[in-house]
């Protein structure tokens, strides 16, 4: 495994792809997560911040899960809106709008489920944010499964956040809707419900997930999966997503490669 964590730190970093076997992970999440730690070792930057994928439906249907999945993003892949974010050509980037939530105190281990309304309280803001998927594995996004997804941080090339607002209780977040323009072209449209019925829920996901092991520090930032679908990347591509009273988010890729 130690190899291979190797093989996919290099693949984010410098590009190229990594085939895995499916014998070598297989269907093992407990597996699939301690790889993924081990490549964020070798990354070796800080994280604040975490994305939670397969939160729609149809996310859930093309990796072949019924749960969410989590993985924290490294602090030189996260951004702040506007930002310039590089991408690999070979990686097949893809566009998420998502909803991001910031936390204003710890949610520690402990051996009960949070509560929906400790979460609540836990958190203390809301932003627009645009998550850029893609797949450092030869099989790619959709053709490599979920354990192999997930050792490839979740599939997550960078994470872009817009303006936190501190009031967030008074969006009705199922509800509540975003465009997304490429290049002044309107793409595509979505609303909170997709994620798990209301981005809420995901964080109470994640903070059920993270109470059985390090817990959720005050500072962090969660993505929640997408409410958009994917869309196609490429460089040069300049991105909005608009998502109302919430506020807008914007990235413009750029090629890694050069």
């Amino acid at each position: 495994m130690s190899d291979l964590a190797e093989r996919l730190c290099r693949a984010r970093l410098d590009g190229g792809t990594v085939p895995i076997e499916p014998a070598t992970i297989g269907e093992d999440l407990d597996a699939a997560y301690a790889l993924q730690q081990e490549v964020l070792k070798r990354i070796g930057d800080p994280s604040d911040s975490w994305k939670v994928g397969s939160t729609s439906a149809e996310a859930q249907a093309a990796l072949g899960t019924t749960e969410p999945g989590a993985a924290r993003v490294p602090s030189r892949f996260r951004f702040t809106s506007p930002a310039t974010v590089p991408i690999f050509a070979v990686h097949d980037a893809k566009l998420e709008a998502e909803f991001a939530f910031r936390l204003g105190r710890d949610l520690p281990p402990r051996d009960d489920d949070y509560t929906a309304d400790e979460v609540t309280e836990a958190i203390d803001g809301i932003a627009p944010s645009l998550e850029i998927v893609g797949s450092r594995l030869a099989g790619g996004l959709t053709g490599s499964g979920r354990a192999a997804v997930t050792a490839d941080g979740g599939a997550n090339i960078a994470l872009v956040t817009g303006e936190f607002i501190a009031d967030w209780q008074r969006f009705d977040l199922p509800s509540h809707q975003m465009t997304v323009t490429i290049n002044g072209e309107l793409i595509a449209s979505g609303e909170g419900r997709r994620a798990l019925g209301n981005p809420f829920n995901v964080m109470v996901w994640l903070a059920n997930r993270q109470r059985q092991r390090d817990g959720l520090r005050a500072g962090e930032v969660a993505t929640t999966g997408t409410c958009s679908g994917l869309m196609d990347l490429s460089a040069g591509d300049v991105v909005v997503a608009d998502y109302g009273t919430l506020g807008a988010v914007q990235a413009t890729m750029t090629d890694a490669a050069a």
